[in-house]
């Protein structure tokens, strides 16, 4: 199964050694050394000739499938970029941004407070929030504060729905009941309601925040979804509305990745009567600055990739996919400041998914014993030495990549961080091992049994932990102190990881005879059909997420940042795993988000 790198189950398959060659861009770039992995033999593990199995003899006895190469790493090496233009719409931000922070706080009185939060609602739909995240917690706490005397009397579906999500998206925990104004006598929801569009739209929104009490929020996402696609189809809306409707549809916002929504939301809102010219100016120019500044990065980082020559030193069984990565990452570090954040990612989640990519596409049960063990020493063991070169490689990627990142934050006095992320990648080693063990034994667990395991193998744990490293000093000790207490939080992540991994990627492990996965422990448990299991794993992944939403709201002393990098390494698995395995098969609407993104310039 396939442990996914970035925050779930498949999601690394990249590089991260670097020679001496290429490690004066990045650190001139991004002050912060990819891992050097200089021409010399690897300093952990000697590579030389042993008398293993020969390639050919050992490929007799595994079960991998190639997989087709990133059709994207290449296409960043000649791309220009100029700086420029990258300062000048800087200029134009700073420009712009101290008179609409002026407008945001200019409104006075309780009324006024829906104006800012309907404008709040805006600026995360734009892209645009992280700009004002000061003004917007304020707004929001005082805004809460008065809650039941903004909401009195407010009839309007729209702006109750925009009111309701926005301070759920921001951890406030206001009640559902605010839609029981919404039903009729009856008990069920206004019939009326269907010929309010937006209204019915921002409804649906909202209802994708429900947690496992908001029985109403259930009722609600019922009712709008029939008639969203009734409204859509029927030529009654606006055009843009109607694309709108349908891109919801398949994808809420709440469970999108935040720098996704303008992708769709810009040209949407370009096209309402009554946009505002300066808010639609600034967003474009914040969109286009942060294009900018993820293609710099990918022109250098696939210039490192190509000379690090995965290809050479390993069998053709790793995914393939470092542009890929990078477009996900952007689910927890979009804003362009971020670099350095966004290549920590790169660097461990390249590791984390090596990691699964070997023990689940190539190694043999001794050599992924081997590597285990050696990780749990976080040194190579004995047998190591007698191990093929590819493993030893892999073992050395590894090693070299937490000695860059010690090297990168012992100066600022976090190495705590590397130490706790180790153990947790250790963790994953382990989990790692024994699915292998089923899997190459052609065993079939209970399904409680795979799913304690499959939920650390997923590597939702182990990514968590090498987010908060990323972090820098926001993530204390306190940080990986919760991590380690296996709170109910990601406890549900990793189970919406793990199912959601196993569901989209069933197909690919069947075909490779990979059997142990949660669909077949789940059909021999309870004796059903494959296409009954998919649909009660489906429910229990739909059940996740409303106690995802709620133990986002409720859960106490813990810092509002690290809740958000939870749920937004939810929303990374979510759009991942939407309609296929979008990580190990980047295609379709995995494929036009990143043309959106990388290749598609937005026109200012």
């Amino acid at each position: 199964m396939e442990a996914t790198s970035v925050f779930w189950p498949k999601l690394g398959s990249q590089i991260f050694l670097s020679s001496s060659t290429n490690l004066c861009p990045l650190s001139k770039l991004y002050g912060f050394h990819l891992t050097s992995f200089p021409d010399k033999s690897l300093k952990h593990v000697r590579l030389k000739a042993t008398n293993t199995l020969t390639f050919d003899d050992q490929e007799r006895f595994r079960k991998f499938k190639k997989l087709p190469t990133s059709e994207w790493t290449h296409y960043f090496h000649s791309i220009s970029i100029d700086g420029s233009e990258m300062d000048a719409l800087r200029k134009e931000i700073d420009a712009l941004k101290p008179i609409l922070k002026s407008t945001l706080m200019s409104f006075k009185g309780i009324d006024s407070t829906k104006k800012r939060i309907l404008m709040i609602y805006l600026l995360v739909s734009l892209g645009l929030a992280y700009h004002f995240e000061e003004e917007i917690y304020e707004t929001l706490k005082m805004g809460f504060e008065n809650i039941d005397k903004m909401m009195d009397g407010e009839d309007d579906l729209y702006t109750v729905s925009i009111i309701f999500w926005v301070f759920r998206r921001y951890g406030h925990h206001i009640s559902s009941d605010v839609f029981q104004r919404f039903k009729g006598s009856n008990g069920n929801f206004k019939e009326s309601l269907t010929r309010d569009a937006k209204g019915m739209l921002s409804l649906y929104e909202a209802a994708n925040l429900g947690t496992t009490k908001d029985f109403i929020l259930e009722e609600a996402l019922s009712f709008t979804s029939s008639h969203l696609e009734s409204l859509a189809a029927s030529g009654t809306c606006p055009p843009h509305l109607s694309v709108r409707i349908r891109n919801a549809l398949g994808l809420s916002q709440h469970w999108n990745m935040e720098m996704l929504v303008p992708v769709e939301f810009i040209p949407f809102y370009e096209q309402e009567i009554d946009h505002d010219e300066m808010l639609l100016k600034f967003a474009k120019l914040s969109f286009k600055l942060g294009q900018l500044q993820y293609l710099q990065e990918l022109k250098t980082l696939t210039k490192w990739y190509k000379e690090l020559d995965f290809a050479t030193n390993l069998p053709p069984y790793f995914r393939d996919r470092i542009v890929e990565h990078h477009f996900l990452v952007q689910a927890v570090f979009f804003s362009p400041q971020l670099s350095r954040e966004r290549i920590m990612m790169i660097q461990y989640f390249t590791g984390l998914a090596l990691l699964d990519d070997t023990f689940d596409r190539y190694a043999s049960l001794h050599e992924a014993e081997s590597l285990a063990n050696s990780l749990e020493r976080w040194a190579p063991d004995q047998a190591m030495d007698t191990q093929p070169d590819y493993l030893r490689f892999v073992l050395n990627f590894i090693l070299d990549t937490f000695e860059e990142f010690k090297r990168e934050l012992g100066p600022e006095e976090r190495s705590y961080s590397v130490n706790a992320t180790i153990e947790e990648f250790k963790a994953a080693a382990k989990a790692n091992i024994d699915l292998e063990k089923w899997a190459q034994a052609d065993h079939i667990p209970s399904f409680e049994e795979y799913m304690e395991v499959g939920e650390v193998e997923v590597t939702v744990y182990a990514s968590l932990a090498g987010i908060f490293m990323s972090m820098g000093k926001m993530a204390t000790k306190e940080a990986f102190d919760w991590l380690k207490s296996r709170p109910k939080l990601v406890q549900y992540l990793s189970i919406k990881g793990r199912l959601m991994n196993d569901l989209m990627g069933y197909e690919d492990d069947m075909s490779r005879g990979y059997f142990t996965n949660a669909v077949n422990c789940y059909m021999k448990q309870y004796g059903v059909t494959k296409e009954e299991a998919f649909r009660e794993l489906y429910k229990i992944v739909v059940a996740a997420n409303k106690t995802l939403n709620e133990e986002f709201l409720t859960t106490t002393g813990v810092p509002h940042f690290l809740l958000k990098a939870t749920i937004d390494l939810a929303r990374m698995m979510t759009v991942a795993y939407n309609v296929n395995e979008g990580f190990t098969n980047p295609q379709g609407k995995i494929k036009e988000y990143m043309t959106s993104m990388f290749v598609d310039q937005i026109h200012i």
